[in-house]
């Protein structure tokens, strides 16, 4: 040590913490992919992670140690200025190891929920610090225990080590230190950037596999997070990862991939189209969206038997057997099911700030036509700005958490199912007798990690009893219990349902798009619903259209949503498929995928296994997935996801009727 102090002189301190970095990073990285092996197919894949992770490490520690570095040139390290500056450069050191350590244990949870490293969610986490620490202190202790251990011995080595590294540290002649000033500033910027290139180091450089995990297993977990705070912030496009189309070519072939073109109309909202509804009337319509709930988890899709309820109520009513979700977060499905907007690798638009207001929503057009329209959560409607959004665009009523009198429980996330159901029911309840059509949007939050629920209201499928299969068969429960008194309710025969998931639980696999995991239950009821197993493909961004058709109301909206409720050729069946950054394009023959700075690539999915194999693709498939992971993104930063003035909209309906 004493050796390498000599030879480095002043930069001891900045080379020390940078080694030992470089060690822990490393290690953390070995560990994980050892974890993670079933995801590694050779020695090849080996190399690539760790060869490039210290790659991608060093640019990590280069952008946090430059400052620091260039300082320690230029400042004098002895004196009261010197060590007031040497006690600053001990903080800056001790708090990045802190950081780059945290992170890394952080990181085993967060691969073990999402299948990746800490990214983008992790941020968006952190803005909700209440709903966050509680289901952090419920259900994650001993990750809890092992990031403050961790954290604590981290901190205390590293102040030790900080202490050793300065002393007795001389500072070079000053006319040396404009010099070396200058070389350490190059040095760091060229391994900040890792590259000659135009464009600095980013994750699609060091890519390597179809298996995200492993493209994420190269980075290291601070370096993840950084870059996905940064994209936030500019809210990169779908242009910067896929590629480029003009908008009319866009617009021409969603057109004609949609089946039927002459539907779409003229004027400055590009996939504003009409289509009258199936049924005569004003019907209610009341969407209970189901937190995490894939299709693995229910028996009647061929999953495990968690859902005895909602398998009885599939034989009633009319079941979609080959379901997609849009994303694997709430907010992309609150987004499909409300707004029917396409997925983008941005974030969903309710968190969007230009789509606070003035964004289509279900709610805004049934408003337009006489229905009262309400949001009923058992948790804090703020949380992922769903009741900015909501508020803004159409839903005149929210009734969260704060509203629930006397709640029979209440966990992290708020009330349990069985209370949101009970709220739900006095709610429609109520609704009803004023003789005015209502909208409600019912999100359940029960089935969400640390999955609890009150004591004794199930036999428990496994032990412990806070595991995610218990919260599904506990929310199952509920369910059927709403539906059962629903039944006798006097709203029953003039109301719509759906009951429908948001997402699967967890996107995982050595694909790009695991489309399996997106595969989720939809299932519609109602007095006049009659019995119908369907077994045709389609997304979650068709079931506003359908539903529309169903309770009569007119739909003139940007909405490219199939309506179900009429015949679909197979050849314009899809669902359309986010997953991070890659956009998954699913028709009968193929799914496309597109990833950040990649060609297109193709797989032949099997749906009754559930399998995927690599297969060719045409120009045509890719041009037409282009087209539509590109869509949203264009019609949101012009602003022209909307419904048209009220004006035009009812001429709109008179010229159709």
């Amino acid at each position: 040590m004493q050796k390498l102090k000599f030879i480095t002189g002043v930069m001891f301190p900045i080379i020390l913490f940078a080694l030992l970095s470089l060690i822990l990073l490393s290690v953390s990285r070995i560990v994980l992919t050892l974890w993670q092996i079933d995801h590694t197919t050779g020695w090849q894949d080996w190399a690539s992670i760790l060869l490039q992770g210290v790659r991608v490490d060093v640019a990590t520690l280069c952008w946090l140690l430059i400052l620091p570095s260039l300082l320690l040139a230029l400042l004098p390290t002895q004196g009261l200025l010197g060590q007031i500056w040497l006690f600053i450069l001990r903080l800056w050191l001790v708090a990045g190891l802190w950081i780059l350590v945290y992170m890394e244990l952080a990181t085993p949870s967060f691969i073990s929920e999402y299948n990746l490293r800490p990214n983008r969610l992790f941020i968006e986490y952190l803005i909700y610090p209440k709903e966050v620490f509680s289901m952090l202190w419920v259900g994650y202790k001993l990750e809890l225990a092992v990031g403050l251990i961790g954290s604590v011995f981290t901190l205390c080595l590293g102040w030790l080590l900080s202490g050793y590294a300065v002393r007795d540290l001389d500072a070079p002649r000053w006319y040396w230190r404009p010099v070396l000033a200058i070389f350490v500033v190059a040095l760091g910027v060229m391994g900040a950037r890792s590259t000659f290139q135009h464009r600095p180091l980013n994750p699609a450089m060091v890519a390597f596999s179809t298996d995200p995990l492993l493209n994420d297993l190269t980075l290291n977990s601070s370096y993840s997070v950084i870059f996905a705070a940064r994209n936030m912030a500019s809210e990169k496009s779908a242009e910067e990862f896929y590629g480029t189309m003009p908008l009319e070519d866009i617009i021409a072939t969603v057109r004609a991939s949609s089946g039927r073109p002459e539907s779409f109309m003229p004027g400055d909202i590009p996939t504003l189209n009409t289509n009258l509804p199936t049924v005569e009337g004003k019907k209610n319509l009341v969407i209970l969206l189901q937190e995490s709930l894939g299709a693995r988890f229910v028996g009647g899709l061929g999953g495990l038997p968690l859902t005895p309820n909602l398998d009885a109520l599939m034989q009633e009513g009319w079941n979609f057997t080959q379901m997609y979700a849009t994303g694997t977060r709430s907010v992309r499905g609150i987004e499909a099911m409300t707004t029917g907007f396409t997925p983008t690798p941005s974030r969903a638009v309710v968190k969007l700030s230009k789509s606070q207001t003035g964004f289509y929503t279900i709610a805004e057009l049934l408003g337009r036509q006489g229905y009262h329209t309400q949001f009923i959560y058992g948790g804090e409607s703020h949380f992922d700005n769903m009741k900015s959004f909501f508020l803004g665009n159409g839903f005149e009523d929210i009734v969260d958490l704060p509203d629930f009198v006397n709640p029979k429980f209440v966990g992290s996330w708020g009330a349990s199912d069985q209370d949101l159901y009970q709220m739900a029911d006095k709610q429609f309840t109520q609704l009803h007798q004023t003789g005015q059509p209502f909208f409600s949007l019912v999100f359940t939050s029960s089935n969400h990690s640390p999955y609890e629920f009150p004591d004794g209201e199930i036999e428990l499928y496994e032990h412990p009893e806070h595991t995610r299969n218990n919260a599904v068969k506990y929310s199952d429960k509920a369910l059927g219990e709403f539906f059962a008194k629903a039944r006798q309710s006097e709203y029953w025969k003039d109301t719509v349902f759906i009951v429908i998931a948001d997402h699967d639980a967890r996107a995982e696999g050595n694909v790009p798009v695991p489309v399996d995991r997106f595969h989720i239950p939809a299932l519609i009821l109602g007095g006049d619903i009659p019995p119908r197993q369907d077994d045709r493909l389609a997304s979650n961004i068709d079931m506003a259209p359908t539903l529309l058709s169903l309770i009569g109301a007119d739909n003139t909206s940007p909405m490219i949503g199939h309506d179900l409720t009429k015949a679909i050729a197979p050849e314009y069946q899809r669902a359309m498929m986010q997953f991070d950054k890659n956009f998954g394009y699913l028709t009968r023959d193929k799914l496309v995928v597109l990833q950040p700075g990649k060609d297109p690539i193709g797989y032949q999915y099997d749906f009754t296994n559930q399998t995927m194999t690599p297969s060719g693709i045409s120009e045509q498939e890719s041009q037409r997935a282009l087209a539509h992971a590109l869509l949203g993104g264009k019609l949101y930063r012009e602003g022209r996801y909307r419904l048209p003035p009220q004006t035009d909209q009812l001429q709109a309906m008179a010229v159709n009727h």
